[in-house]
């Protein structure tokens, strides 16, 4: 439960047309054109998502396959890639975690975080919203839309008012007036049934569902009245979980131009230890496995990891070990454009331990 008083900084973070923005990505001929993800028409599939081109002649997501290719023809049906979506929501997944832990994924491509108090320090929840975006398209060269609230609730809603690659932010002095102007069908939580209905009893906007009492709600909708009673007051105390325990932590980058030059590859990896190795002590935290991660130019990609003795998160460590397993690739061979380092079997170290080893002999 929140604290009297006490400001939560939520954010929601919503990758755009995510697996259909892969595959713009990876197949330069798809950017630009209505692209389909799912099964092929003709079939009994439905859409997995689709880009926004498609999304202008009314395709949607779940919808069948049938009824996107009667709404767009000339719409590019391609099959779904999971591992690249995987990957590549993976990516972002370690962005979240180098502000906070406080992350709960909804899906491949959405999130939670709460970045109240966040491991930069930073206390704009917009500005560390911006920077997450950014680090993202640097990282993937996909985009995302965000939304930042002081609630889960309207910081969902917010997210879907720009996109694509848009940022809302709600602050706590707009929420109310936020929240009245609202279409009911952008209230989510409310599905096409409940916003026929809504309609029916003359609920077309916040506004008007504000008018309703609680027990006339309940009267009207059930249990799901007193929820919405209280999400048009902008009242959700609901805490981000995380779904699941941190299992590594690592960061990659792609290369504007494809690399031959070893020296150059080697002193990047020293660079990327340096950076994994801050955000790691900041956590704290420390890993006992090593993986380099090599892309090369053609796309074929490989790992190399090394398990140690002991738990580390210090740069000359890392960067020592990444180096040994560059020798097990054909860099300086091939041409390389992406590098990653992550660290797995993680093992979170209290912080009093932590300032007690960095004391001065």
């Amino acid at each position: 439960m929140k604290k009297e008083g006490h400001i939560r900084k939520i954010i929601h973070v919503d990758m755009d047309a995510f697996f259909a923005a892969v595959e713009q990505r990876d197949n330069p001929e798809l950017r630009g054109k209505p692209v389909i993800v799912g099964g092929k028409p003709g079939g009994r599939g439905v859409v997995s998502t689709c880009s926004y081109e498609a999304r202008k002649y009314g395709v949607r997501s779940a919808m069948p396959t049938n009824e996107a290719y009667r709404l767009c023809p000339h719409g590019i049906f391609v099959g779904a890639r999971f591992d690249a979506y995987k990957e590549a929501s993976e990516i972002v997944r370690n962005i979240f975690f180098e502000y906070t832990d406080l992350v709960e994924p909804l899906s491949m491509d959405e999130a939670f975080l709460d970045v109240t108090n966040n491991h930069k320090g930073n206390p704009s929840a917009t500005l560390v919203a911006k920077e997450i975006r950014q680090r993202i398209f640097e990282a993937t060269q996909l985009t995302a839309s965000a939304g930042v609230a002081p609630n889960k609730f309207i910081a969902k809603v917010a997210s879907d008012f720009n996109k694509p690659n848009g940022l809302t932010v709600i602050t706590p002095d707009k929420v109310e007036a936020f929240l009245e102007e609202l279409d009911i069908k952008k209230f989510f939580g409310v599905g096409k049934a409940t916003q026929k209905k809504m309609h029916a009893l003359g609920i077309k906007t916040g506004a008007d569902l504000k008018k309703w009492t609680e027990i006339d709600l309940v009267k009207a909708f059930g249990k799901p009245g007193r929820f919405y009673y209280k999400i048009v007051r902008g009242i959700d105390n609901r805490e981000v979980k995380p779904h699941q325990t941190r299992k590594s932590y690592g960061k990659e980058r792609t290369f504007s131009e494809d690399v031959g030059d070893l020296n150059w590859v080697n002193n990047f990896l020293d660079e990327l230890a340096g950076s994994i190795s801050e955000g790691m002590q900041k956590i704290p935290t420390a890993g006992k496995t090593i993986t380099l991660k090599v892309r090369y130019k053609n796309f074929d990609t490989i790992t190399r990891s090394q398990s140690l003795t002991h738990h580390t998160n210090k740069k000359e460590e890392i960067s020592s070990i990444a180096r040994q397993l560059l020798e097990q690739t054909e860099a300086g061979t091939r041409e390389i454009r992406l590098l990653g380092i992550s660290l797995s079997n993680l093992n979170l170290i209290k912080k009093e331990y932590y300032e007690q080893l960095e004391l001065p002999v």
